[in-house]
């Protein structure tokens, strides 16, 4: 997608910017012409990712948030707003996941979850729109998973559950901020190949998932980024509200192979 009048040169803040979705979002929106502050827990990461990509002449810069710590988040949004003035688009793309079975799921890692994948999500959307409504444009898009639509497997009682409280967390958020110009949106990828799920999924259950994808694939990062560009965007002007599979067809399949 080629940048237009209309998709001037923009305020970006992408958090768990520094790899994997994030990363390729990031790349996205400074293609684009927009500053894009990317906002991670790991700066280290998070500036070698900047580093990358102002060598390319594109505007970025790293900052430190930890989404699971209000304070933190609070700083970065205070520093983005005494330096870059504005945040008109946010994409919410950090997020943790931890598999156990139901029975044996603890409470301090179900809590943790939540309060990283949600509370920070809410945070950061908070923040972001109140920068939003001072301009009356604005584009939220949360990055939740099609975990939080179906039960993908076992072990996922936090991380599909935290993803379906994104989902109607986003619902609500477009409802009431539609009247300043503010868009909110999910993205559901299905499978992708990222670091978390390097680590997450075996040889095994990758096998076992992509039979389970009419595609019979994992996504690319760039696949999710490429969604997440269009909703950022001016052309999205009217879509607000929705959560979009990215997902090669899994959440449509059904049972699949019968």
């Amino acid at each position: 997608m080629t940048n237009t009048a209309s998709d001037r040169s923009r305020v970006a803040v992408v958090t768990g910017g520094a790899m994997g979705i994030g990363a390729a979002v990031v790349q996205h929106l400074a293609g684009l012409g927009h500053t894009v502050i990317i906002a991670d827990r790991d700066l280290p990461a998070a500036e070698q990712t900047a580093s990358h990509l102002l060598a390319q002449g594109m505007k970025v810069r790293a900052v430190q948030m930890d989404v699971g710590l209000p304070d933190s988040i609070a700083s970065a949004f205070e520093t983005i707003a005494h330096t870059h003035g504005a945040c008109d688009i946010l994409v919410n793309s950090a997020g943790v996941a931890t598999v156990a079975a139901f029975m044996d799921f603890k409470l301090e890692e179900f809590q943790r979850t939540m309060n990283i994948n949600v509370t920070g999500t809410l945070l950061c959307s908070q923040h972001a729109s109140r920068l939003m409504v001072k301009q009356g444009w604005g584009r939220i898009v949360n990055i939740a998973s099609v975990a939080g639509m179906r039960a993908v497997g076992s072990g996922r009682t936090a991380y599909g559950t935290s993803k379906a409280a994104v989902i109607a967390l986003t619902l609500q958020m477009a409802v009431e901020l539609a009247e300043h110009g503010i868009t909110a949106n999910a993205v559901c990828p299905g499978p992708v190949d990222t670091p978390l799920t390097q680590q997450l999924h075996s040889a095994q259950f990758r096998q076992e998932y992509s039979k389970a994808i009419p595609m019979e694939r994992y996504g690319s990062v760039d696949e999710i980024a490429a969604v997440v560009q269009f909703l950022a965007s001016e052309q999205a002007s009217y879509i607000t509200g929705i959560a979009m599979p990215v997902d090669g067809g899994f959440f449509a399949s059904g049972a699949r192979g019968l």
